[in-house]
């Protein structure tokens, strides 16, 4: 049997998205030096879970990492899909951080995937389950914040044969804002003040406004007190620009060490009017998504040069990028690299 021939990177960067465009491709890769030079070498707890997650929707996949986690060997398999399956992330990231990956990975799976992730539903560093939820799924099923997590997400994501290419340029004009604030073991005044002060904001602009409360207690609340905000505005051509932020007592660090310094506790006024404020930026950077989705879009964040560095290297796309100086956008068009699901034709 032939040895396959791997792809080798350096370094801790773009670890989840190497991950998964290596298995979208079906490259073999190894990653050495992932922090080598820290004082805590290797692999994060999150990284590590997120390479059991991978293991538990695959089938024939190989993971090898050394003692120090300072090396992944990665062989893809084939993604199965599977129902009622049940994962536990680690709770240095929220569950958003495995479910952006499981979304596309679903697609390309033999039979529709049917997963239970448990862990920290709503989080500061990564996109939250409410966002997700307002621009694509329903997909929440209980709060569970950091540190301690406790909540609950169902992902159900159907299988596809194929991908179809797109052309997707106007933004259209801003018709609607929705969000909703939610609670987990503190009052529901603090969801009240957010409301109220983002609200305040948006009032001012446009008429159609509309922020629900969704409050917690008992066992559906998690393990760990918070509260937080999440905001969509969707505009005439059926775009949506997404803000949204969590309150928590504290979280833990990428180690797993619950940092006690760094607690974050902003008031709940405070909270509203940053959120409504970070979504009227996004709003007027332009673009069809926002920054964390990142086609036409906004100014290119650094992941997302990233990110179109990688698709070049695993799927050899490579995008043209043309500025819009009537808008200030960015109109980036590429020749796809024809992505087939061939479990899906295998089975």
């Amino acid at each position: 049997m032939e040895k396959p021939k791997y792809k080798r990177m350096k370094g801790s960067q773009s670890f989840r998205e190497r991950m998964l465009l290596a298995t979208l491709s079906s490259t073999p890769i190894i990653i050495d030096e992932i922090r080598a030079d820290d004082m805590i070498a290797g692999l994060r707890l999150h990284e590590r879970s997120l390479l059991g997650l991978l293991d538990t929707i695959f089938d024939d996949s190989h993971i090898k990492t050394n003692l120090t986690g300072t090396q992944v060997i990665y062989e893809p398999g084939i993604v199965m899909g599977r129902k009622n399956l049940v994962h536990n992330c680690a709770l240095t990231r929220s569950i958003g951080y495995y479910l952006e990956p499981l979304l596309l990975l679903g697609l390309f799976g033999k039979e529709p995937l049917s997963i239970r992730l448990k862990g920290i539903t709503n989080d500061p560093k990564d996109l939250s389950v409410d966002t997700i939820r307002s621009t694509t799924l329903n997909i929440l099923k209980r709060f569970g914040v950091a540190p301690d997590g406790g909540g609950q997400v169902l992902l159900t994501v159907p299988n596809v044969q194929t991908l179809t290419a797109v052309q997707w340029l106007e933004e259209g004009m801003v018709k609607k804002i929705r969000g909703v604030t939610f609670s987990a073991r503190v009052s529901t005044d603090f969801e009240h003040s957010m409301r109220f002060t983002a609200r305040g904001i948006f009032n001012n602009l446009l008429p159609d406004v509309h922020i629900s409360q969704d409050h917690k207690a008992g066992p559906l609340a998690g393990k760990s007190p918070g509260y937080g905000i999440s905001l969509v505005a969707e505009t005439t051509s059926g775009c949506y620009i997404s803000a949204d932020t969590t309150v928590s007592c504290g979280r833990r660090d990428e180690t797993g060490e619950l940092d006690v310094e760094k607690q974050e506790r902003k008031p709940p006024q405070d909270t509203g009017v940053d959120v409504a404020s970070w979504l009227l930026q996004e709003i007027e950077k332009g673009g069809v998504v926002d920054s964390t989705h990142q086609v036409r879009v906004g100014t290119l964040s650094p992941y997302g040069v990233e990110t179109l560095r990688n698709l070049k290297e695993f799927l050899g796309v490579t995008f043209e990028i043309k500025p819009d100086p009537l808008t200030g956008t960015v109109i980036l068009t590429c020749l796809g690299s024809g992505l087939i699901n061939l479990a899906r034709k295998l089975s």
